[in-house]
């Protein structure tokens, strides 16, 4: 008696079961990216031939059993595909870059309104990405308000790296600044439209529930440095203080648990106004936005709030 054939959908089926039993949240969404990227070909040519119940040779199935066994370990999708679709970019990432994560599109929505509103006749407005990572939020703002100019500040050398690969494979003219988000560009002081900021905030001493965060994302991009997640977004607020004109604004993500506080910390300060918080999709709070106080602390003096430590 012959063996069957394999098809493409019991292929899949198989890999779902097995990313589920390994806890995977997105088991069927993901065991369906893994076999597109494995095929070379978008999700819903999969979906199609899942439907057509094609068969599949055993190359595909060894890569795909590769993959899946891979994903199913824990490895971020996103390592696998070395891809990571944000607002309309497809960025590459892979270790030593954080994966930008959906909520952070509101940020960057943001940040996009923000900039068109600052836009003036002839006069393109600055806006400024401090820990800029990947160049997600940098290069959406570039992609969706093409008149601005936008600088992208990063730290890491393997992060900028991965920036500025974005940044040349897109053809978006963002400029990139290997330096420390909480002291760079002081040559621009006072003349940012926009300071938008994911820094990190995960609090000292806290271990993420997810694996592909607590064992993938790079360190420098999830703690924020004291007991409260806090003192690094407080110091680079400081920074974007000085970088804003009067007026300006900054937008900064945070943990849902941390809004208060950060606007507490950010009200402290006697450089910001009109303080709000935004909500992602999940109706979670995520991102405070705030005014450049036109009156109030000269930031070039202005001492950060301590962070309970």
């Amino acid at each position: 008696m012959s063996t069957p054939t394999p098809t493409l959908d019991a292929a899949v089926l198989a890999a779902r079961a097995t990313l589920a039993g390994a806890g995977v949240p997105s088991a069927e969404a993901d065991a369906i990216a893994l076999a597109a990227h494995a095929l070379g070909v978008s999700t819903s040519v999969v979906r199609h031939r899942m439907v057509l119940r094609e068969n599949v040779d055993p190359n595909f199935l060894r890569a795909y059993a590769a993959l899946t066994a891979r994903r199913a370990a824990r490895v971020p999708l996103q390592h696998l595909t070395g891809r990571a679709h944000f607002r309309r970019l497809t960025l590459a990432v892979g270790p030593g870059v954080f994966v930008p994560r959906p909520e952070t599109e509101i940020t960057a929505g943001l940040a996009i309104d923000a900039a068109r509103a600052a836009a003036g006749i002839g006069i393109p407005p600055r806006v400024v990405d401090l820990c800029t990572g990947s160049g997600a939020i940098a290069l959406a703002i570039k992609d969706e308000a093409p008149e601005a100019e936008v600088i992208g500040v990063e730290v890491s050398e393997a992060a900028y790296d991965w920036a500025r690969r974005n940044r040349d494979a897109l053809g978006l003219d963002v400029a990139l600044v290997l330096g420390d988000a909480t002291s760079a560009l002081t040559e621009l002081d006072g003349t940012a439209d926009v300071v938008v900021s994911n820094p990190p905030y995960i609090p000292t001493g806290a271990v993420p529930v997810d694996p592909e965060v607590r064992d993938h994302d790079p360190e420098i991009a999830l703690y924020g440095g004291s007991a409260d997640g806090l003192a690094i977004p407080r110091r680079i607020a400081v920074r974007a203080a000085a970088l804003l004109k009067p007026g300006g604004v900054l937008l900064m993500e945070h943990a849902d648990v941390q809004g208060e506080t950060l606007i507490a910390a950010l009200a402290a300060t006697g450089s910001y106004a009109d303080l709000i918080d935004h909500r992602d999709l999940t109706g979670r709070p995520r991102v405070v936005s705030a005014r450049r106080a036109t009156l109030g602390l000269d930031p070039s003096t202005a001492t950060v709030p301590d962070a309970r430590s």
